[in-house]
This record gives C-alpha cells, sequence and structure tokens, in this order.
C-alpha cells in the first residue's frame, strides 16, 4: 500500500488506518463523532494526499480540456478553481474533479480510487493535440484544513488567504515551503486546502500544529471517516455511491456542473457526453437524487431498498446517524415524480422515512 507524506505524523497521533483506493489512510484518530464534531465547532485537520493530482499543459491544453469537462473553463481568471465533471459518451460519470488555473497550466485534482483510469482516460483523446498530462500525486502532499475557525487561524500566517474568495487560490512561499491554498472543501464548512512538495510534509505539519500552542489546540488531527459524514451532511456526492459510470450528473442533482451550450460557443466543441446530457435534461431523469430523515435511531446502509407505500422506488446511497444534527439521515436515488416514505431494512423490517431538501446541513452565513 502507498503510504502519505503525513504517515508518521499520523502514526503518532494514534491514528487508525484503513485501506483505500491502495492507500493506507487514517479512518480516525479517537472517535469519527469527536472528530465531525470537532470539524464544526472549530478546525480540523484531514489528509488528503490520496487524492490525484494531475497537471494539465501545453498549447493545447484550454483546447482538450473543454473537451474533456462537463463544465466551461475558458472564462475561468486565473488563479480561480471550479467543481467539474468527466463524462463517458452515455452521460456516466467517470469522477468528478476540481480544475485549477495557473497562468501557464491546468491542474485536475481527482479521486483517488479513479486517478489511474482518468489519466488513461485523458492520454486515449489526446490525440494529435500539444498536451502534456504529468501525474504529480506521488511528488506532492496535500492537506485539508476545516471549520469556522480555520481563516481566523491562518489569518496569523498570512493575510492574502483570508482575503480569497470561495472557490479561488493562490500560490504562497512560507519559508521554503512552495504552497498552492484554495478556499475550497468537502464538509459544508469554511476552510482550505493545501498542496506542497511531499518532501516538505514533515515541515508543514510542525508549522501547523504545535504542542501546546493556543491557536493550534483549535485544531486537530481528522480521519476520513469523519470527512465522509461531514460531506453527507452538506449533500456532497461521493464517487461509487452517488456517482457512477451508470450515474450521470443531471440525475445526481450537478446540472451546474454541466455546460451543454459548448459547442455553441465561440469556435466550442461537445465534450465527451454532451449529445447523451442533452437529451437527459430535456426528457428528465429516470431517477432523481433526494435527501431522506429517517424515523428512529437505526442508520441504513448503501444497497438497501426505498420504499413508498410497499413499493420498492429506489435505493440508499449513503447514509450515517448524524452527528449535528442527531438523527439518521440518507441519501438515495428514487423513481421520478414518486414520494418516498420508508425504507426496506430487510426480513420484513420496515423504517419510516421523510424526504427532505439537500443539504441537511448549511453553515451559518458569515461563519
Amino acid at each position: 500500500m502507498q503510504q502519505s507524506p503525513f504517515h508518521a505524523f499520523h502514526e503518532q497521533h494514534g491514528a487508525k488506518f484503513v485501506d483505500f483506493a491502495g492507500w493506507r489512510m487514517p479512518i480516525m484518530y479517537d472517535s469519527i463523532h469527536a472528530e465531525h464534531r470537532q470539524v464544526r465547532a472549530a478546525a480540523g485537520l484531514f489528509d488528503v494526499s490520496h487524492m490525484g493530482r494531475l497537471k494539465i499543459s501545453g498549447r493545447h491544453a484550454r483546447r482538450f480540456l473543454e473537451r474533456m469537462l462537463t463544465r466551461q473553463i475558458t472564462d475561468m481568471p486565473e488563479g480561480a478553481c471550479r467543481y467539474s465533471l468527466i463524462c463517458n459518451e452515455a452521460g456516466g460519470t467517470l469522477d468528478d474533479v476540481i480544475v485549477y488555473r495557473f497562468d501557464d497550466h491546468w491542474l485536475l485534482v481527482v479521486n483517488a480510487s479513479n486517478r489511474e483510469k482518468i489519466v488513461a482516460h485523458l492520454q486515449t483523446h489526446v490525440g494529435e493535440l500539444a498536451v502534456k498530462i504529468d501525474d504529480q500525486t506521488l511528488s506532492t502532499a496535500m492537506v485539508a484544513l476545516q471549520g469556522p475557525r480555520v481563516i481566523e487561524m491562518i489569518g496569523k500566517f498570512s493575510t492574502e488567504v483570508p482575503t480569497l474568495k470561495r472557490y479561488h487560490f493562490c500560490v504562497k512561499n512560507l519559508l521554503i515551503i512552495k504552497m498552492t491554498i484554495s478556499r475550497t472543501g468537502y464538509t459544508g464548512e469554511d476552510g482550505v486546502e493545501v498542496i506542497l512538495p511531499a518532501s516538505a510534509a514533515g515541515t508543514a505539519m510542525k508549522l501547523l500544529v504545535k504542542d501546546g500552542d493556543e491557536a493550534s489546540a483549535a485544531l486537530k488531527p481528522a480521519g476520513l471517516g469523519a470527512r465522509d459524514t461531514l460531506r453527507l451532511e452538506a449533500g456532497m456526492p461521493l464517487y461509487g455511491h452517488e456517482l457512477s459510470e451508470q450515474i450521470d450528473p443531471i440525475a445526481a442533482g450537478l446540472s451546474f456542473a454541466v455546460s451543454l451550450d459548448k459547442d455553441q460557443q465561440d469556435k466550442g466543441e461537445p465534450f465527451i457526453g454532451q449529445t447523451a446530457l442533452k437529451k437527459i435534461a430535456a426528457d428528465g431523469p429516470a431517477r432523481r437524487l433526494v435527501g431522506l430523515k429517517l424515523d428512529g435511531r437505526r442508520t441504513a446502509r448503501q444497497g438497501m431498498v426505498v420504499l413508498a407505500g410497499d413499493k420498492p422506488v429506489g435505493e440508499v446511497t449513503s447514509a450515517c446517524l448524524s452527528p449535528t444534527l442527531d438523527y439518521p439521515i440518507a441519501m438515495a436515488y428514487v423513481d421520478r415524480d414518486v414520494q418516498p416514505d420508508g425504507i426496506d431494512f430487510g426480513s420484513g423490517r420496515r423504517v419510516g422515512a421523510q424526504p427532505c431538501k439537500l443539504p441537511f446541513y448549511k453553515r451559518q452565513a458569515g461563519l
């Protein structure tokens, strides 16, 4: 298994590890619920070095990415990052990504489980274009600082980062470490994600987490377990659950990240899957993603059948007992134009469930 550049830090802080997409990553340190609440109340530090980081450069890089990505990127200014998707010809989702625009190249942050697949997909479609694809995943590290106190803490080191708008980034030199810092995240909280050389990971952790330091006391490490429950409360999709090669972005409620008029732009051409997605958008998807609040305290599992009366109408994609809301929640795909009211827990056990608007949790304005 691949180890993160922060592996020694995790061991020193008592992390419990799990194999995730070929990486040995911390699932938790103390408890998932405690780490979840730490992020909602103050600040949490997540190692996300397993995420893929692909540098795309060359004379035709922009044109190439417009063909690969569902979302328009030509209008992105330098220093902006944007959520997008990569689809197959049928409109199914190969991955959801964040694209960064630098002055002379682009960077794609992709899911760990899809990195090799996406690299192969991109290379297949380069053709005669002047494009270079450089997988920088193993030469870099990535950490996410998330929570309502993160920006306040960063303000002690930088005056520029706290002024960044959401989904923008800057490149900073801290001592001898060159960092790309973006105001993004996957928790529903404010915060940043930092990309830095793998060789500087140990030094960076010493700067961020100082034992006995008052500011650092608000920042505690959190594992992938809390990252999952946080993103679920925030209604954010997870590949392999709400997204897959059989699920299109329209059904997933991600129409905002799909530019169906790309081929109508100046010198534009359609992205891969655009024709199929245009038809899905016009006809309406057969299923839609919904949020569910469950009765009682039992937590559903992925794949459980969703019911309308006694009729199967869908299936659960993600679920947990929400640490913030203190009741069970789930996301599920259900047939269009039906109102689900329960989940089949097997062996004749039925638990009531009420549809609710996503996201389940939204941070207060100004936090």
